[in-house]
């Protein structure tokens, strides 16, 4: 099993108003968020492959993309992998936000970022689609792992 280490003590807002701050300097310029997006993508680890498997696939996605998670000392860690550039880099900025994040704290989280930024004008209805997916996946995990605390 894959061993997760990096906690992220910041809260959920915080980090989302981070992302909110690198993306002001492109000032809507589609191209360059774009390279930008797909730049963050390659920063992100690649996923095992014993992970990249049907069990780990979000289904909703236009691209393949697999997401693993795992509960260490109350909080959710997520690692995730794609076949393309741009989705790979959409996940690390998801998994930026919500890994090593309590439960509740990611099922309840209002992900306001996207919409900031301009997300779905950026990268069209299909990705926001397979964006959406994603998310749903990870606060899905979070309220299975919510459910085995009890």
């Amino acid at each position: 099993m894959e061993e997760i280490v990096s906690v992220n003590a910041k809260p959920i807002d915080v980090l989302q108003d981070e992302i909110i701050e690198e993306f002001s300097i492109f000032d809507g310029d589609r191209e360059s968020t774009i390279f930008y997006i797909m730049e963050l993508g390659q920063q992100l680890e690649s996923l095992s492959d014993q992970y990249k498997t049907d069990e780990y696939i979000i289904k909703g996605c236009q691209s393949k993309v697999w997401l693993f998670s795992k509960m260490q000392n109350n909080r959710i860690f997520y690692m995730a992998d794609s076949n393309t550039e741009i989705t790979k880099g959409l996940i690390s900025l998801l998994i930026r936000v919500l890994s090593g994040q309590k439960a509740d704290d990611i099922i309840q989280t209002n992900l306001y970022f996207i919409e900031k930024i301009g997300m779905g004008q950026i990268i069209g209805a299909q990705r926001s689609n397979g964006l959406t997916a994603m998310i749903k996946q990870m606060k899905l995990y979070a309220m299975a792992f919510k459910s085995k605390i009890r």
